[in-house]
């Protein structure tokens, strides 16, 4: 037995015309539909809860039947006279089904998520090596989880396998936290059990690259001529002395970048580390190195392209294997040591920190310093460079000139 009178018929809704704006029929007990401009029908409940109005949508007509909206309305009136708001569950409810429902999402659709959308910012490289990490180790693990149903417990279980490398194990858990972060962030987790995990991870002191100093310098430069290596990789060798540049800037440079007669290297910003264009002013001695570079790689758009592939550019692990191979005398001595080499080189030779940390392609820590330092100090990084190239060659020739006062 229902307790409403309810008056409308199937009938006088069928022949409710739409109008400009809405308006609704009353069928009875606080239970309307709403007659919209669009002409679809739709059946609300409205009443009164603790002095207040509320409206809950029950659905459209005619998917709701009269009959179908007649039934739920005397349930949610069972509601109201109990004191519960059928809005104020219904939201909650569709909350409850949103969060449920991304939970059941596996971890690697989730994190394919996150590096979408966090990491486009970042370099090609920093996200190939996060997908490497993924896939290697953490997706074979948990990627087929439901991501709300991963336990600290199974994290660890992750870490504990790559321990005998310590700066990649930590690494992977600051990723597979950031990840749940981005989830609890979305509203897909409450909690994220990589958060304790912290300090699992006995990560050794970073060491700086070696660098190297004095007669160091002519050795490691001599030491390139006497390896069986392609010319390419030579080249590029000492290319990374003369630049200063970033390895991967360097591997990855297109020969449309370079002005040989002006002397000049612009590097765009999206393959600079901290996103903002770089021009390399090139001594005598780096734009010869280029023009023999060209010259050996003229069918490549790269200016170090792979040896096998000119379509590609070289990998970086072709130029980490020439380095750990050459034997002059200091050992672990890597291609990024060589823009300490330099830099150390000229900053005891009377060139200032200004210009140096601009040959780097360094960014100005200090945020007020950097809103207002536009100095690119052009004369000195050019009288630097050349300088630079022209101890490098007198080094090399194991003759180091002393001049005399006048």
């Amino acid at each position: 037995m229902r307790h409403v009178n309810y008056v409308l018929k199937p009938v006088k809704i069928n022949n409710a015309k739409a109008k400009d704006k809405a308006y609704a029929l009353t069928d009875g007990g606080g239970l309307i539909i709403e007659i919209l401009p669009s002409g679809s029908k739709t059946w609300r409940y409205k009443y009164h809860l603790d002095g207040k109005r509320e409206k809950v949508t029950i659905g459209a007509y005619p998917a709701f039947t009269i009959n179908q909206a007649r039934d739920r309305h005397e349930e949610l009136r069972a509601m109201v006279e109990r004191g519960e708001s059928p809005a104020k569950a219904k939201q909650k409810g569709i909350v409850v089904r949103k969060t449920a429902a991304a939970a059941a999402v596996t971890f690697q659709t989730f994190a394919g998520k996150w590096i979408d959308e966090t990491l486009h910012y970042r370099g090609a490289a920093y996200r190939a090596q996060i997908v490497r990490w993924l896939d290697a180790y953490v997706y074979p693990e948990i990627g087929h989880l439901a991501i709300g149903e991963i336990s600290s417990e199974q994290i660890l279980a992750i870490i504990e396998k790559r321990l005998a490398t310590p700066v990649t194990a930590d690494r992977i858990r600051v990723t597979v936290q950031q990840i749940f972060n981005f989830a609890i962030r979305k509203l897909v987790v409450k909690s994220n059990p990589a958060i304790a995990l912290r300090g699992s991870v006995a990560v050794p002191p970073k060491k700086h690259h070696v660098h190297l100093v004095g007669p160091q310098i002519g050795a490691f430069w001599r030491a390139i001529d006497k390896q069986g290596a392609h010319a390419a990789t030579l080249l590029a060798s000492k290319l990374l002395m003369l630049t200063m540049v970033r390895k991967m800037e360097l591997l990855r440079a297109k020969k449309t970048e370079f002005d040989l007669d002006g002397a000049v290297w612009d590097i765009p910003a999206e393959r600079m580390k901290m996103k903002r264009g770089h021009r390399v002013y090139l001594s005598r001695q780096a734009v010869e190195l280029l023009r023999q570079l060209f010259h050996f790689t003229s069918a490549s758009p790269y200016a170090v392209p792979s040896i096998s592939r000119v379509s590609v550019h070289m990998a970086e692990v072709t130029l980490n294997h020439f380095f750990k191979r050459m034997d002059f005398g200091v050992p672990e001595f890597s291609p990024h040591g060589l823009r300490g080499t330099a830099a150390t080189l000229l900053r005891e030779n009377g060139f200032g920190r200004d210009v140096v940390e601009l040959l780097l392609a360094h960014a100005e820590d200090d945020e007020s310093v950097a809103a207002y330092s536009h100095m690119e100090l052009v004369p000195e990084r050019i009288r630097a460079m050349q300088f630079l190239a022209d101890k490098v060659e007198r080094l090399a020739a194991g003759a180091e000139v002393v001049p005399l006062r006048a």
